[in-house]
């Protein structure tokens, strides 16, 4: 990969460039996107706001300093103080423009996107992908937000400064300070990428999310895009598929009752679909091959977002919207199946008490 000086970085990738390999320009989110798209996963295309075009909106009219002066002393317990912080940093961001060179940036590029896609003034989300964010050590996932259906270039820039003033919103705040993450080292690239018209969509990991079995490679899914499900408006179906051979394990018929068929609102939805699983079972085991293979490409559990596009044809209509490792069990120790000095029925009874997690113990999108 190439050494870049800062200058020399810059404002706007695709997930086609190389620079889009270095989680230090594009941030977790960014690097995901870059590596599968690099390996001819089914990606939707996009491009990432650099973190030098975040650097370079806080060196103006001395931000950076004004921010720092605000974080100092602050302590993650005190919830009035972070609010109160978290107001006056957003009000200095509030009063900064982004710099020209990065505004033409971010134009070319979604421009270019229009172009390559056909669409003029394109529907993309914009998610934020911080430097610090999406490592097995300590994730920042879901602490900053998503929006999805931004169209025209006015909107992705005013969204642009939405995740740029996330980094110092209360919530992440209390996360980092908590953490004792120094958020003067976080930086913020922005991933555009074109909306997918989902069908289904859902998250899946390559292991058991909650027992930690890695033979095992875990989904769940729900009508619409992914929102209803972050949301907690619906029970997602779940679906269990046996990682060696590739068979369904299991299924499990949610209750889902809303969708989004747009980012802005959910709907109900029709009384003939909420007694039906949302994804067929091609639809799972294409899935779950997909997740084998990046599993074994990136060399540790994943955690991947899903959706199927309802504008394209079956066996094309599967698309990964993200990527990163798995944080919960990927960082637990792993004990040996078997100690040889202990008795089988203890080793037996031992496997069988330990105790479990939820899904929304250890894992959270955004």
């Amino acid at each position: 990969m190439s050494t870049w000086d800062d200058e020399e970085r810059p404002l706007a990738v695709g997930f086609e460039d190389e620079a889009c390999l270095d989680a230090r320009m594009v941030g977790g989110k960014g690097k995901g996107l870059g590596e599968m798209t690099a390996a001819d996963f089914p990606v939707p295309p996009g491009f990432v706001v650099t973190a030098r075009a975040y650097r370079r909106f806080l060196e103006q009219d001395r931000l950076r300093r004004d921010i720092a002066i605000e974080l100092e002393g602050l302590d993650a317990e005190d919830l009035a103080a972070l609010d109160g912080a978290a107001e006056r940093i957003a009000v200095l961001m509030a009063a900064t423009a982004l710099p020209r060179e990065v505004e033409e940036s971010v134009r070319a590029a979604y421009e270019e996107l229009c172009a390559r896609t056909g669409v003029d003034d394109i529907s993309v989300a914009v998610r934020s992908s911080a430097t610090a964010e999406d490592s097995a050590a300590d994730s920042f996932a879901g602490e900053f937000e998503t929006w999805l259906d931004i169209r025209g270039i006015d909107d992705v820039l005013a969204h642009v400064r939405r995740c740029y003033e996330s980094v110092h919103s209360a919530r992440v705040l209390h996360y980092a300070l908590g953490r004792g993450i120094d958020l003067s080292r976080v930086e913020m690239a922005v991933v555009v990428q074109k909306t997918v018209r989902a069908r289904s969509a859902g998250v899946m990991f390559t292991l058991d999310p909650i027992s930690g079995d890695r033979s095992k490679i875990a989904l769940e899914a729900s009508w619409g895009l992914g929102l209803s499900v972050v949301g907690g408006e619906v029970t997602p179906d779940r679906f269990t598929v046996n990682k060696v051979g590739l068979t369904i394990r299991s299924r499990v018929l949610g209750d889902k009752r809303v969708e989004y068929r747009r980012g802005d609102r959910s709907v109900e939805v029709p009384q003939e679909r909420i007694g039906l699983l949302c994804l067929d079972e091609d639809e799972v085991l294409a899935l779950a091959e997909l997740g084998k293979r990046l599993e074994k490409r990136q060399g540790c559990p994943q955690d991947i977002e899903f959706a199927v596009d309802e504008e394209l044809p079956p066996g094309q209509a599967v698309l990964l919207l993200q990527c990163r490792p798995e944080t919960v069990w990927s960082s637990a120790e792993r004990a040996p199946a078997f100690d040889p000095e202990a008795k089988v029925l203890s080793w037996i009874t031992s496997s069988i008490t330990v105790p479990t997690r939820t899904l929304a113990e250890g894992h959270r999108h955004g």
